[in-house]
């Protein structure tokens, strides 16, 4: 005689639940959504940044806030309720103040290992390099030649009469190089950089707001019918103007002035934002920008050198791009505490 078995309506639910749960369980389960606040100058190869979203189940949104500055003062404004989870970009002309309001958490990651010592600034590991790139004066090779003129090697050589009205700058105010620039003049002339720029205005120095504008309108080299065959940019412009050329070129067309003192290291730095919801993906990102993989890729996208000192140079950076032996020197404690006071009797005196 067949059996039939009955099973209690209470274990028939109690096995169906733990089915559910069991599938549930098993299913792969949504990425988790990473935001990454940066300057609108951030770059990276979709390819790296899809092998950390692959390795780690995470979507990762770059949330572009302007410049630097502007970019800041968001974070400042939103930082009990946090736009992102991980901000990158203030450099070392802003870090004082992003330190100061207290956005970041500290994190101490193991890609420092890698990171020479120098470019640590935050002994207390709430920001944290990734990128460094020369700030300094860049010139048209073409017409010093045809006006068999030698490019300036110092500061007080662009005060020279040969020089008059062949240098354009941008505003301190306004550009993150503009401000980097007058850094540099201010760490070699002291307290009177200003006298400097007296000259210098008087020797017909054009500033424009920015440094698109500069580089794009006013650098000859560049538009190929500027007034300036000298503009205030970086000392991977070059590179940049081979890698980028609609023929092959062996040469750059221009060149960096990179004498000692005439050019101010900028240093970009990444951090965890306080109150942000995913702090465990949060460190992994900050493990990832001091990655080999990642810090290799930033040169042709930014056009800027990699901290990670076991990253390979590309090819045209080797050949075009240059390093100040010494740049400026002057400390971000002492940025913090006059920055605002030196834009200002800048402002005053090349009104």
């Amino acid at each position: 005689m067949k059996k039939t078995f009955h099973f209690p309506l209470s274990t028939f639910n109690l096995l169906l639940s733990s089915f559910l749960f069991l599938v549930a369980a098993c299913a792969p389960k949504s990425p988790t959504t990473l935001t990454v606040m940066t300057h609108d100058s951030f770059a990276i190869s979709e390819d790296v940044v899809t092998a950390f979203e692959a390795a780690n189940n995470v979507d990762v949104v770059f949330l572009q806030s302007g410049d630097a500055g502007t970019m800041l003062n968001k974070a400042i404004l939103s930082k009990d309720a946090p736009l992102a989870d991980v901000m990158f970009g203030v450099d070392n002309t802003f870090l004082s103040r992003a330190l100061e309001a207290d956005i970041f958490d500290a994190y101490q990651s193991p890609g420092l290992s890698d990171v020479p010592a120098d470019f640590v600034l935050d002994s207390s590991f709430r920001a944290l390099p990734v990128d460094y790139g020369d700030v300094c004066i860049n010139y048209d090779k073409k017409y010093f030649e045809e006006n068999n003129l030698v490019a300036p090697q110092s500061f007080e050589d662009l005060a020279k009469p040969e020089y008059n009205g062949l240098l354009v700058v941008e505003s301190p105010a306004t550009s993150s190089p503009g401000l980097a620039f007058m850094l540099a003049t201010r760490a070699w002339f002291g307290d009177g950089f200003l006298d400097y720029w007296q000259s210098l205005k008087e020797n017909g120095v054009v500033v424009v707001d920015g440094w698109e504008t500069a580089y794009y309108t006013n650098f000859s080299a560049s538009s190929g019918q500027g007034p300036q065959p000298m503009v205030v940019s970086y000392a991977s412009s070059p590179a940049a103007e081979v890698f980028f050329a609609s023929e092959p070129l062996t040469e750059s067309p221009t060149a960096s002035i990179v004498a000692s003192g005439m050019c101010f290291r900028q240093i970009e730095f990444v951090g965890i934002l306080k109150n942000g919801q995913n702090r465990d993906l949060a460190e992994k990102f900050v493990d990832f920008m001091l990655s080999k993989e990642f810090q290799e890729d930033m040169p042709l996208n930014m056009f800027v050198y990699p901290v990670n000192q076991t990253a390979q140079l590309p090819e045209v950076f080797v050949q075009h791009a240059q390093v100040a032996d010494q740049p400026a020197s002057i400390t971000y404690e002492d940025i913090a505490a006059n920055r605002d006071t030196w834009i200002e009797a800048w402002a005053e005196v090349m009104k």
